[in-house]
């Protein structure tokens, strides 16, 4: 009797600690509270704030950021005549642009609210017996009635995720020679600018744990 209930209170705790481990492994789910009651319809893309030393990168993020927007069901703010705009009022700098206010801008462009991006990476990596391109952002999107953050996120990929392979042999000096090959294959084709596509879409796209909410174009709308 004695040996039964052990074998039930083990069998019990067993169940209780892979209960915890889900609990402690499940994903994150983001506070949308203001998303919510804000209802934003139409966003502005304002041209991310380069923090890396390549100069291709905010235009390499901006180019791709509208599409996950339009797709989510959301009416974007055309890029080009976002970009007019600006530079009409003298502001050319992404920095400056991101400090114009809320209201200023909704006053100008008429959207709802406003995408903020900060890029962390951008370009071939060398890591002594490999290389990829990295790509790696942080965004928020901002009600610009209120100026409140409705959102917020952040997110990185890979030329590995591509699928790009590049082989010049084995041992040391083939990983190390295989490594500068890949840096410059990766600079020469310009790798940056498709991986800039896999963060924008894993960055701004709808539905998922931490992702943004439906817009009012997706059948969607209204589920999340």
């Amino acid at each position: 009797m004695t040996r039964f209930f052990s074998l039930k209170l083990i069998a019990a705790l067993s169940v209780l600690v892979s209960l915890t481990a889900c609990v402690a492994h499940a994903p994150r789910q983001a506070d949308y509270t203001a998303f919510r009651n804000s209802k934003p319809k139409s966003i502005l893309v304002l041209p991310p704030v380069n923090n890396t030393a390549d100069v291709n990168a905010t235009y390499g993020m901006l180019s791709q950021m509208t599409l996950p927007l339009a797709e989510g069901g959301y009416y974007v703010v055309p890029v080009v005549e976002m970009e007019e705009t600006f530079k009409h009022n003298g502001l050319t700098t992404p920095t400056d642009i991101q400090n114009v206010s809320p209201e200023k801008l909704r006053s100008i462009f008429g959207a709802d609210a406003a995408v903020y991006t900060k890029i962390s990476q951008y370009g071939s990596k060398y890591m002594i017996v490999d290389s990829t391109t990295v790509v790696s952002a942080n965004a928020k999107l901002v009600d610009l009635s209120s100026g409140d953050t409705l959102w917020s996120g952040s997110a990185s990929a890979t030329g590995k995720e591509l699928g790009t392979n590049v082989n010049v042999g084995g041992g040391l000096i083939g990983a190390l020679v295989q490594a500068a090959v890949k840096q410059v294959a990766h600079t020469l084709s310009d790798e940056s600018h498709d991986v800039a596509g896999l963060t924008s879409n894993r960055l701004l796209s709808s539905g998922g744990p931490n992702g943004l909410m439906y817009g009012p174009r997706s059948p969607k709308y209204g589920t999340d």
